[in-house]
């Protein structure tokens, strides 16, 4: 297999795009290769098949999608409270918002898992890694609410960005800002209905 970095991020961003756009059964070797740019044939250097491209995707999803060092450590120098969390979602809905296609490939590739048993045990794995990160960083960061509330606080944000990102027209006569601030203080149990 080739080891040119650049290109396999280039084959792997290509892949995402094929699979935001077409969706998983429009994803071959030879559809990456045209959305990369690169001569018929490249992907197959890089990939030995298709289920080895689809869980380099998901890493490459997850680095497309993490935010730098440096703007959580900017975030988190704030005192732990219940606004901290909501800033955090908010930058969070954010980062969906500018690499919808990574978010949307994401999504395809949960569709797909549903028909193939090798490919929802990695993403089952890949998605176990991501939950329990985002609950130790949490909890470890010393921000309000339990391991429960940040579960919660996981799946109403999935569900959130969803509609956010397929029909945006639902949440167009809420504030969504408002309504992440109102997640954020009743998960945390510093709202009225904690």
């Amino acid at each position: 297999m080739r080891q040119n970095p650049a290109r396999r991020a280039a084959l792997l961003d290509g892949a995402i795009e094929v699979l935001a756009r077409e969706g998983s059964r429009g994803l071959t070797l030879r559809a990456v290769d045209a959305r990369a740019g690169v001569p018929k044939g490249t992907t197959t250097n890089y990939f030995a098949n298709r289920a080895e491209l689809l869980a380099q995707v998901m890493t490459r999803i997850q680095e497309r999608l993490t935010p730098g060092e440096t703007q959580i450590a900017d975030t988190m120098r704030e005192k732990p409270s219940a606004e901290l969390v909501a800033t955090l979602l908010k930058q969070l809905l954010g980062r969906m918002r500018a690499d919808r296609s990574s978010w949307l490939a994401l999504m395809e590739l949960r569709l797909e898992a549903t028909r193939r048993p090798e490919l929802h045990a990695e993403l089952t794995r890949f998605f176990t890694a991501q939950l329990d990160a985002n609950i130790s960083f949490h909890l470890d960061g010393g921000l309000p609410g339990d391991r429960t509330g940040v579960i919660l606080m996981y799946l109403a944000m999935v569900g959130l960005i969803v509609d956010d990102l397929t029909v945006p027209d639902l949440l167009a006569p809420h504030s969504v800002d408002k309504l992440i601030d109102e997640l954020a203080r009743r998960l945390t149990g510093t709202g009225p209905d904690a």
